[in-house]
């Protein structure tokens, strides 16, 4: 019996509406001399992060959670600044703001810090959504004085993100929450790291790159214990990403921005689902 619920999320005049703020987003970084770049969405390794889920393909490896390990490794041969906007795939229920496969823009800017391209995120934004006012909050200013496990850490956050109004650039990340983002060297305790929230909506996450193998290597391992400490799965580190760090990344910053919440921001939505052609079902983790 074919199922009655075929029909597209999104509106016919949301999907023209959608697709003319992906050309301006693609026209903003054209303009800038910014290179699109397409890397696979299949790769054979995925990110350690904890806080990530990939979603296994047998026989294959892994959809990519970013574009991140192959547009490095783009930089890292000499392709200068560069872009890509292209699905990426997560394990996560879908909810409001969620869905398992959405859209992403990640982009490289060799030269850049945080500062710099924070400046550059809230340029793009204003030519999508208007021009505003944009203001910055230190980490700890969110979560207060808290100190616990890091999931009650990063659901205190969340809610305090939630609850903004306006435009702010969430700064001053804790050191341990730095990803692959360098700590500043005046300031050893805290992570060039910035996250852009909008009226309460998480739109960009971005970082002033780390550049050593060595320490990178070190957090990949930091990550793999606490994926054991959870009884995660256990991804085997990019080593073809390392090898190539070994040569060089060149001092710059990068920033992805989800761009279903942003389109949903611009066209007045209250969930990511009303600007997208059809939902992605909640996958399971395959335990590797």
């Amino acid at each position: 019996m074919a199922s009655s619920d075929w029909r597209p999320l999104a509106t016919p005049d949301t999907l023209r509406e959608r697709a003319k703020i992906l050309r301006s987003l693609r026209h903003y970084l054209d303009a800038r001399g910014v290179l699109e770049v397409q890397t696979p969405m299949i790769g054979q390794h995925t990110v350690t992060d904890p806080d990530v889920q990939a979603i296994v393909v047998d026989g294959y490896g892994y959809l990519q959670t970013s574009a991140e390990y192959f547009m490095k490794r783009l930089l890292m041969a000499g392709v200068g600044d560069c872009y890509q906007m292209a699905p990426v795939f997560r394990h996560e229920e879908n909810g409001r703001l969620h869905s398992s496969e959405f859209t992403m823009l990640e982009w490289y800017r060799v030269g850049m810090d945080a500062s710099e391209l924070m400046e550059e995120v809230a340029s793009l934004c204003d030519c999508i959504l208007g021009a505003a006012e944009y203001g910055t909050l230190d980490y700890d200013s969110l979560v207060g004085h808290l100190k616990g496990p890091r999931d009650e850490l990063d659901l205190a956050f969340a809610e305090a993100c939630a609850g903004l109004k306006g435009r702010w650039f969430i700064v001053n990340y804790p050191a341990d929450q730095a990803a692959l983002a360098r700590v500043y060297k005046d300031r050893p305790d805290y992570a060039a790291r910035f996250e852009l929230v909008i009226d309460g909506v998480e739109i960009a996450n971005g970082y002033w790159e780390l550049t050593d193998p060595a320490i990178h290597r070190d957090r990949f391992a930091a990550d793999l214990q606490e994926r054991q400490a959870r009884s995660d799965t256990l991804p085997q580190v990019d080593e073809s990403f390392l090898t190539a760090l070994e040569h060089g990344l060149p001092d710059c910053s990068g920033v992805a921005v989800g761009v279903d919440r942003l389109v949903m921001l611009a066209l007045g939505f209250d969930a990511v689902r009303e600007v997208m052609t059809f939902s992605t079902p909640p996958f399971r983790v395959n335990k590797h």
